[in-house]
Formats: C-alpha cells, structure tokens, sequence
C-alpha cells in the first residue's frame, strides 16, 4: 500500500510543484498572465531574444529566481525538519531546535545596527548571519559533548536554552541603537522574506540542499533505526554517536545556510515532515523526497501569496507559514491513523 501511494504521491507532488512556480512567478505588484510568463521562459529555453525586454526583466530577473529560491529553501527546511525529529525523537521538533536560526538573527542585527559592510548589501547581512548560525551551532555543540553527549533531551534544552539567550542578545542590539528603520529591517528579516533573491544567490543553497539531500537518502535505512531509538539502532549495527555528530553537523551547515538566503521562516520544517508522513509513511527512503517535493510546493505557494495578501507591498513569509503551519499541525496531529517514529 505504501509504495502505492509513493507511486502515485511523487509524480502528482512533480506536477504540482512544476505548475505552481510557474503560477507564482506572475504574481506581484502587477500580476502577469500565463501566457506571458510562458512565453518569456520559452525565449530564455530556446535561446531566442526576448520580444519584451521588459518584461523579461520583471520574469526571468526578478521572479524566477525568487520561485526557484522558493523552491530550495522549502525543500532544505522541510528535508532539515524530519533529520532533527528523527535526530532528538520529537515530534516538536524543527531545523532551529539547534538554536541556528537565533544565532543567525544576532550576526544580521550585528549588521543591520553597526551599520558596518553597509556597502556590501544583501551579501554583508547573509554573510552576518552564516557566522551567526554558526557560531550558535558551534556552541550547541560542545555544550551537549561538555555535557555527555548528543543525547535527544541535551540537544533539546541546550538548544532551547541558547536559543532564547540569542533572541535576547538580538533584541539588546536593536535597543541599543533605536534606530526604527533598523529595528524594521532586523524584524522583516527575522520573520524571513525571499525579496532579495536573484540568481547570484541561488547557487551555494542549491548545492547545500542538493548534497545534503543526497547525504541523508543515502544514510536513510541508519534513520530508520535511528527513529526506533539508540538502542534498537545499535542492535542493528548502526554507529549511534558518530551518526548524530554526523547529522549535526549536516543540519548545522544546511540550516544555517538557508537561514542565511532567507532568514528565519517558520513552521516549514516542522509541520511538512508531518504531512509528508501521512502520505507516504515514515520510511525515510520515501520520506525524505516527499518532504523536499512538500516543502517547495507549500513555500512557493506561500511566497506567492505574500505578494498578493496585501499588494502593492508584501507582508514576510514567515507570517504568512506561521498563520498556515499552526491549524494545519493541529489538524494533523489530530488524525487517529498517525502514529510518530514508527519506521
């Protein structure tokens, strides 16, 4: 039954992400017709010189590379989502149980509010960020091994526990200097937003995203295990201790990554693992890809609602996933048939 609905699952989860990037990239201020946007990807395919330079600007510049950013970091967070609960064995688990996404917000607050690289853009606040989420990261981690270990339980207090001393760091730079515009950019980014995406940025989240998917496909049947519990997996013959260092560290480098191109969107990488169990089960073989189909399909949609919920401007994402996420993670946990980590 299964691999039945995995069959049918992953072609229709195709199709139906396919078709919504290309619905998404007409939305904006000025909404454009499907035609058109069509007809600007079939120049750019075929090689042809666009008829409208125009709107070959506003199509292949602005909103294709914020859709395939879309795409990329949905399909990171939710593929990060279900490593982290099946890394701690907790449902409740998300990617920025390890205290990243906090950590990040402190290095792009250090940014915005020093006014430091301030010639260097978009580039300066990610790059901020990525020593932020690392550094927190790093921290995280040699508590938990100072500590006794990567256990479940000391991954989850410690990284709740850095987590909200970050966020208390971040809001202490942005009292520090009461600057309104600053403490406006620091909050749209800490909710997370795709406005900035362009094809410059798409490479090194694609790459991160791709490998790490491959990683964890790859290590899928030790997840498994994994998921049954430490003692079972190393019944199995599993290397428990090196496994977890192993997925922290993946998680460390991916998560802060896209908390880097994007900031802090939530509820992705909590809810999508969930929804993508009840469709095809909790195998990670199956798992895993329906996680990264689910989670580009639900961010694309959501980026393009964002664009059109209160146009001409655009609330961030992370609003618009948090008000989606939370009903539908109720409405989940709800079913009788779900049963969490039975592998």
């Amino acid at each position: 039954m299964t691999r039945v609905r995995t069959a049918i699952a992953f072609p229709v989860l195709g199709a139906l992400l396919i078709c919504a990037m290309i619905l998404a990239t007409g939305f904006g201020a000025e909404t454009l017709p499907v035609g058109s946007v069509l007809e600007v990807l079939r120049h750019r395919v075929t090689g042809q010189s666009p008829a409208d330079f125009g709107l070959d600007t506003i199509v292949w510049q602005l909103r294709v590379p914020r859709t395939v950013l879309a795409a990329i970091v949905g399909a990171g967070l939710a593929l990060a989502g279900a490593a982290m609960q099946t890394l701690v064995r907790n449902p409740l688990a998300d990617p920025y149980l390890l205290g990243v996404s906090s950590g990040a917000g402190v290095g792009a607050a250090a940014v915005i509010t020093s006014g430091l690289f301030a010639g260097a853009g978009v580039w300066a606040l990610s790059g901020g960020a990525l020593v932020g989420a690392f550094v927190a990261a790093g921290l995280v981690f040699a508590i938990a091994i100072a500590q006794g270990g990567l256990t479940p339980l000391r991954l989850v207090l410690t990284g709740t526990v850095l987590g909200s001393a970050f966020a208390a760091l971040s809001s202490y730079l942005i009292f520090r200097r009461p600057d309104p515009a600053a403490a406006q950019s620091v909050l749209f980014w800490l909710l997370g937003s795709l406005a900035g995406a362009d094809w410059t940025r798409i490479a090194l989240p694609l790459s991160v995203v791709a490998l790490a998917g491959l990683a964890l496909f790859g290590a899928s049947g030790w997840l498994d295990a994994l998921a049954g519990g430490a003692d079972t997996a190393a019944g199995l013959g599993v290397p428990v201790k090196e496994l977890r260092i192993a997925l922290f560290v993946l998680l460390a480098v991916l998560v802060g990554v896209l908390v880097a191109v994007s900031g802090g969107i939530g509820f992705v990488g909590l809810v999508v693992p969930h929804a993508a169990r009840l469709l095809v089960g909790p195998r990670h073989r199956g798992l895993l890809p329906a996680c990264a189909l689910c989670g580009a399909l639900f961010l694309v949609v959501a980026d393009a609602a964002t664009r059109v919920v209160v146009r001409p401007t655009e609330i961030p994402v992370g609003v618009l996933t948090g008000l989606i996420g939370a009903p539908a993670f109720l409405l989940l946990m709800g079913r009788r048939r779900y049963r969490f980590g039975e592998a």
